[in-house]
């Protein structure tokens, strides 16, 4: 176990967590929202410090992230616990249980994580993905420090449901996030998720004007979030608060966890991207084989830039960020 950052002492070694928007208090022995922080007489201790519950290497696009470095691996990792709890979670088998009960954790240290990132073919760095990295903030934060370090990138897949404070303290050590924006109602997020809107909002904007890669996942759920005012809503606000170069991945839907809603019908995917591309210029359709929907066009010329089947991207010849076309600049970091 580690102490964590981000808590205050109150009266009687009752603990105030202060990593999200939850703020659990929690007395001598009890564990947060989270399933993984837990008050040990006055000291709020991460229980899941150099241990990973899933790891892979995987393609970059697989995140999804399009426009970073397109083509390369990244090695994965995740835990266990979140602090949300979404009914139609895909990963609830890690992100939904806790650390007395998990028993798949596997030791690994930070200085292993840099030696095996170091042994991949055509990797970049390290995504920090799968469940909700936010939650292991410490090893999280300790990686991020000696992979930046080393020279590799820091990738946090996340649902963006942290308070400003620790998101401010990591943000210089990472190059590109991927935010969950799940809808743009507040009433979904509470129904659904059991959270919040406006944490999520606030971080994306925090990114928006950071150093840092920002790209946005919308899973799509049938008669959930697809209304199409709400979604021109969410649209709109990511075009003026992020810029209209922010990438837009939308998410085909499959009955998990709790939710037995049946899979979302590619053509409301499809009536969704033509809504947002009036607003935003690289819109992708993922989680099905899409087609156009996933390459990159130049949004002047319309010249295919990267074709991607599945998870496996290709770039034109002679692709070095400007259309080999019209030379209009792309935002991709290649």
């Amino acid at each position: 176990m580690r102490e964590a950052l981000f808590y205050r002492t109150e009266k009687d070694n009752s603990v105030k967590c202060l990593l999200c928007p939850w703020y659990c208090d929690l007395k001598s022995g009890q564990i947060g929202v989270c399933k993984v922080r837990k008050n040990n007489d006055g000291i709020l201790e991460s229980l899941v410090y150099n241990k990973l519950a899933a790891f892979g290497i995987d393609p970059i696009e697989k995140k999804p992230l399009y426009h970073f470095y397109p083509g390369k691996n990244i090695l994965s990792i995740g835990n266990i616990g979140c602090n949300l709890q979404c009914t139609f979670c895909q990963n609830h088998n890690i992100s939904q249980c806790g650390a007395d009960t998990f028993k798949g954790f596997v030791s690994q240290t930070i200085d292993q994580l840099l030696e095996n990132s170091r042994e991949i073919s055509n990797n970049i760095g390290i995504a920090y993905t799968y469940n909700e990295p936010f939650m292991f903030y410490e090893y999280m934060f300790d990686t991020a420090q000696l992979m930046h370090s080393n020279g590799l990138k820091n990738v946090v897949v996340s649902n963006g449901y942290v308070n400003p404070e620790p998101l401010k303290q990591i943000l210089p050590l990472i190059d590109a996030f991927n935010i969950d924006l799940k809808s743009f109602n507040n009433k979904f997020y509470q129904q659904q998720t059991k959270g919040k809107l406006e944490p999520v909002v606030e971080s994306i904007v925090t990114i928006a004007k950071s150093k840092a890669h920002l790209e946005i996942t919308n899973l799509v759920i049938p008669g959930l979030n697809d209304d199409a005012g709400q979604f021109e809503t969410m649209v709109k606000w990511i075009a003026g608060e992020t810029g209209n170069d922010t990438p837009l991945h939308l998410s085909r839907y499959f009955p998990q966890y709790k939710m037995d809603i049946p899979a979302t019908p590619p053509e409301s995917l499809e009536r969704l991207y033509q809504l947002a591309k009036k607003y935003l210029r690289y819109v992708y359709i993922g989680n099905m084989n899409a087609g156009n929907y996933s390459h990159t066009f130049c949004p002047e010329c319309e010249k295919l830039l990267i074709n991607r089947s599945l998870y496996n991207a290709k770039t034109e010849p002679g692709f070095q960020g400007n259309c080999t076309s019209c030379g209009y600049k792309l935002p991709v970091i290649l």
